[in-house]
């Protein structure tokens, strides 16, 4: 590669995607440490906010967890008296798990300590830039996946 190309290459930006998250999620994980939690109990409790009351199985296939794992948090969720599990009346089998009144309470104190985070970490954005950088970030998340992406998480597809 010649200087010329090398000057006319995009300029990369994910090593600075990296630094922000790593940052991000140290001060996120900070903040959240005094209230009990953690920033997959966050992402849980958003679900089930939005949800109301769902199956066990059905949040596990909604954070894309396996079913064993998803015990896991809803147990550190039910010690903290943040969710409860009850048997559903339909089908005695299955669990139907519901955000509480505590759990709901906490969630928002934890939001309002996130925003604290993200003005931190992204206090040199005026308000206008950092409604520019959620857009992109949210075009970007939703950009279809590549060929390589596809091949490394084994997905077949034949269009690659």
């Amino acid at each position: 590669m010649s200087a010329g190309e090398a000057g006319q290459m995009e300029r990369p930006s994910g090593a600075l995607l990296d630094h922000l998250a790593r940052r991000m999620r140290l001060r996120a994980e900070s903040v959240l440490a005094p209230l009990g939690l953690r920033p997959r109990h966050i992402v849980a409790l958003t679900v089930l906010r939005t949800s109301g009351d769902i199956s066990q199985q059905a949040l596990a296939g909604t954070l894309q967890i396996d079913g064993t794992n998803v015990v896991g948090l809803l147990n550190d969720l039910e010690a903290e008296g943040l969710v409860e599990r009850k048997r559903s009346a339909e089908d005695r089998r299955r669990h139907v798990v519901s955000m509480t009144e505590t759990g709901t309470k906490r969630l928002r104190e934890a939001e309002c300590a996130l925003a604290t985070v993200e003005d931190e970490v992204l206090g040199a954005l005026s308000p206008a830039e950092r409604e520019t950088l959620y857009e992109l970030l949210c075009r970007a998340a939703s950009a279809p996946v590549t060929c390589a992406e596809a091949a490394a998480e084994g997905a077949p597809d034949s269009s690659c």
